[in-house]
């Protein structure tokens, strides 16, 4: 029918305003970080990293692929759901296999944080990110790489984002393979020894869980200055994103707590882990966390709604 077609062209014409800068300025940052692990680990001996065994170019490709795993497959979930809403309605038949490939990397046992070596079942969440990244870029081709419009929470957004990659630059030198040099706000390379292992430098170089969880906070950040049409599809982005900036602050915040307080030895009490997820204090308050920051309209700009 007529009024069918008009309808139909109508929801066309949102999906091809829902532009993809904000995606892809995320995956130029995820990837800058994949190709980062790809070098460091490949000409480092396995010895100055962390859970690794490998070495040369195998090791660092495997390690990639972890790194593909997690965190990259979890932080890329909501931007296909951003790709989704400038896509046909078929793209669901890519996007829906894309976001359970990416969400296998949280079942028990795809990714343990002691052995980073590469296995065949990380091919799952990797291939997951191939097809995120295939969506992103038929999206932006088809509604455009533009960004969302400035906004007043943009100040606040690079103030957040400033205060993390701060307090993350002994993380980021060890990501680029280096230490930073040592200074009276960070321990770098000053020998510390964990319980029961042999003393190593305090900051390890390679990829941190900390750093992990600046990049969930640095693209939580970006993501909310835009969100998909669609009542049911922006409610879903705004709680995903929401907990993406909880999850992040608080495994950046805890790695931060044990690197440059427990090993000063200032305190031997640790902020417990929130890397997995688990039936726990923790996980309960990160939950309710995230679900006040979506309540209070996070990663749902007023702008997105009226397009």
């Amino acid at each position: 029918m007529p009024g069918d077609r008009d309808v139909a062209r109508s929801r066309e014409s949102v999906r091809a305003r829902v532009p993809q800068g904000e995606a892809l300025a995320v995956w130029a940052l995820l990837i800058a970080d994949v190709v980062a692990v790809l070098v460091v680990y490949s000409v480092h001996d396995a010895a100055e990293l962390y859970g690794v065994s490998g070495e040369g170019i195998a090791g660092g490709a495997s390690r990639a692929l972890v790194q593909l795993n997690f965190p990259v497959a979890l932080i890329v979930i909501p931007v296909v759901l951003l790709a989704l809403a400038a896509l046909p309605g078929r793209a669901w038949l890519v996007g829906a296999p894309a976001i359970a490939c990416c969400a296998f990397v949280a079942v028990p046992g795809v990714v343990d944080e002691n052995d980073l070596d590469a296995r065949p079942i990380n091919a799952v969440a990797a291939f997951g990110v191939v097809l995120a990244l295939t969506l992103t870029a038929v999206a932006a081709r088809r509604a455009g790489a533009g960004l969302a419009p400035a906004g007043a929470g943009d100040r606040w957004r690079a103030a957040a984002g400033a205060v993390a990659v701060l307090v993350s630059l002994p993380w980021v030198a060890a990501e680029l393979g280096l230490h930073l040099p040592g200074t009276i706000f960070f321990l770098t390379d000053e020998p510390y020894a964990e319980p029961g292992e042999a003393a190593t430098a305090a900051v390890h170089l390679g990829h941190h869980h900390g750093f992990a969880g600046t990049l969930f906070v640095l693209s939580a950040l970006v993501l909310s200055r835009t969100a998909p049409t669609g009542t049911g599809l922006r409610r879903a982005y705004a709680a995903l994103v929401s907990l993406a900036l909880v999850y992040g602050a608080v495994n950046l915040v805890q790695d931060l707590w044990h690197e440059q307080v427990v090993k000063r030895g200032w305190t031997a009490w640790d902020i417990p882990s929130a890397l997995v997820p688990a039936p726990s204090v923790m996980w309960a308050l990160m939950l309710c966390s995230a679900a006040v920051v979506f309540v209070l309209g996070f990663a749902r700009p007023a702008r997105a709604a009226q397009r």
